[in-house]
């Protein structure tokens, strides 16, 4: 018997995983840095630049929930290029740019166009990864999207610090012509969709924007975004209450490298042993992580929140995606792609206005204490959407397996 497993290493799967970390790069790179530029530049106010940074994610979002219906009706491939080019030509166009408002609109054009490509390149690679190693490749590709968040602020601080602004948009129009230079070298698989199926999505139904069958896991994730959300807006100012800011600093790296390091171990374990045996041990960990959060005295303890948190956060994140994917038909993986980072983003989106609220109520302390309660409850949420089903039925629809892809 041959028992070999089919490759998950290949050209295109590397090419794309390149391509979206690339995106991402650009992503964070922009946003960690246009806030300081929109107030230097063009004497914006601290909400007005605000805006100029967050715009890009309404784009983002936007971009989502078309590309889920449209880019099997217009061709990944057609995406792809489009967006990756016009990606490059807003880098080059915002060095002229002498108006707050035309800056504005250009960083809202660029959010959309880098969705519309990263949604697009996502979902292709849900085709190229083994379906018997799906969760383990969408740990392995993940990885982009972490290294994008941590090196894209990290540089861009760093040539704000010591050059330009325009040295960030020029980085960015380098780092696009790259990514539609590797995207000229990848097969991008195509979809094929049959009249029926191109028939059931035309219009302007709710169901031919969001996949119903993804939404509930998408939902439990978009919670745990939430929550998550208050590491990443409020543990600066935490830091600054509880004298623990040198430890703060390496906080997201510590995240970082424990995230990492456990994804491809819980992928494997998703791919042989089910979801079960990652999900509710992630969210036990997820939960704990906070915990520790909000007790820490010491560097140390709040270091060893990151690391616990880490791993928690990344498995979810990845095993949810799987899930989401698993459970709906192929020809319209676009769809639960589209829909479970919509539900994400909007989680990450929504997090700090309404946490900012707890705050003032609770203090910082008492509010990560009361966020691991809140992910403990998500315990039960796993249970109702997926949790209780049996490993037989958490697998692929067989409207799944019997779509054919073109390579």
């Amino acid at each position: 018997m041959n028992t070999s497993k089919p490759p998950l290493w290949t050209k295109n799967f590397i090419l794309i995983s390149l391509t979206c970390y690339f995106l991402v790069f650009i992503h964070f790179l922009t946003v960690s840095t246009v806030a300081i530029y929109s107030i230097e530049e063009f004497n914006a106010s601290e909400s007005i630049a605000g805006l100029a940074s967050s715009i890009f994610f309404f784009g983002l979002i936007i971009a989502r929930l078309l590309a889920g219906k449209y880019l099997n009706v217009i061709g990944r491939k057609k995406i792809t290029y489009i967006g990756l080019s016009l990606t490059f030509l807003l880098s080059i166009l915002y060095i002229p740019v002498t108006q707050l408002e035309l800056f504005i609109f250009l960083r809202f054009l660029n959010g959309f166009l880098i969705g519309f490509a990263l949604t697009t390149l996502q979902t292709a690679v849900i085709d190229i990864i083994p379906m018997e190693r799906q969760g383990e490749g969408l740990s392995y590709f993940s990885i982009n999207y972490i290294l994008g968040t941590a090196t894209g602020p990290f540089i861009g601080i760093l040539i704000v610090q010591h050059g330009h602004m325009y040295g960030i948009f020029i980085l960015s129009a380098i780092v696009a012509i790259i990514s539609l230079i590797l995207a000229f070298f990848t097969k991008i698989p195509e979809v094929k969709v049959t009249k029926e199926q191109l028939d059931m999505m035309k219009g302007f139904q709710l169901k031919n924007f969001i996949e119903g069958k993804a939404l509930p896991i998408a939902i439990l994730m978009g919670c745990i975004a939430f929550s998550y959300s208050s590491v990443t807006t409020f543990l600066s100012t935490y830091s600054v209450e509880i004298q623990l800011m040198s430890a703060a600093s390496a906080f997201f790296i510590v995240f970082s490298v424990f995230n990492l390091i456990s994804r491809p171990i819980n992928g494997k374990l998703f791919d042989t042993k089910g979801a079960n045996i990652v999900m509710y041990p992630s969210i036990v960990l997820f939960a704990l992580g906070f915990f520790i959060i909000g007790l820490a005295q010491s560097g140390f303890v709040l270091l060893l929140g990151a690391a616990i948190m880490g791993v928690g956060y990344g498995n979810l994140h990845t095993s949810s995606l799987a899930i989401a994917i698993k459970r709906t038909p192929r020809y319209r993986a676009g769809l639960a792609n589209s829909t479970f980072f919509i539900i994400v983003e909007c989680g990450v989106g929504i997090g700090p206005f309404i946490l900012g609220y707890l705050i003032s109520t609770l203090g910082y302390r008492s509010m990560f204490l009361a966020i691991a309660g809140f992910v403990m409850c998500c315990l039960f949420l796993y249970y109702l959407v997926h949790g209780n089903k049996k490993e037989s039925e958490q697998g692929i629809s067989e409207d799944a397996r019997a779509s054919s892809v073109s390579r």
